[in-house]
């Protein structure tokens, strides 16, 4: 398994991917071309032989680049339970565009157990607390028959850093 930075060029190859990972919202072709151009350095793709089988997309929100917010995590089917979410993960956490990132934050639907335990996992691996707090509601949503969505908030994953004076 390979993985690495997105390319502009694959905005229509992760929405092929999050089409065919239920229950994931899809968003637009669009705006996966968005996600390549604006957030590579903080969002990956997996791939074996060159076929994409896994997918994170992260950004650092401009009122606090102290965090990364983990928006979409997708993984095929067949990938499942193998640990590709999780190492994605850690590839991305590594990353130069992540330094100075103190807190992991990332919704998730009370039903998406699997989602939950990824984060968990991290949190757990690397010794870390996750605390839950509510973010959406359903109504949020208009409507739409869509869930809640508790926001989770693991951390911290560094020292703040230290100003110096010379």
């Amino acid at each position: 398994m390979n993985i690495r930075n997105l390319e502009f060029s694959d905005g229509h190859k992760i929405h092929k991917l999050t089409v065919a990972c239920p229950p994931l919202d899809i968003n637009s072709i669009y705006c996966y071309y968005l996600v390549c151009a604006h957030f590579a350095g903080t969002s990956v793709i997996a791939e074996e032989n060159g076929d994409a089988i896994g997918f994170i997309s992260a950004y650092r929100p401009p009122a606090t680049p102290e965090a990364l917010f983990v928006w979409q995590v997708a993984v095929l089917p067949d990938h499942r339970g193998k640990g590709v979410a999780g190492r994605m993960l850690e590839h991305i956490v590594a990353r130069p565009d992540c330094a100075g990132v103190e807190r992991l934050e990332v919704t998730v639907g009370p039903s998406n157990a699997a989602s939950e335990a990824i984060f968990k996992a991290f949190a757990r691996r690397r010794g870390l607390a996750l605390r839950k707090r509510p973010f959406l509601t359903a109504a949020d949503f208009g409507g739409d028959a869509h869930e809640d969505e508790i926001l989770l908030t693991i951390g911290p994953l560094a020292a703040p850093l230290e100003s110096t004076s010379t």
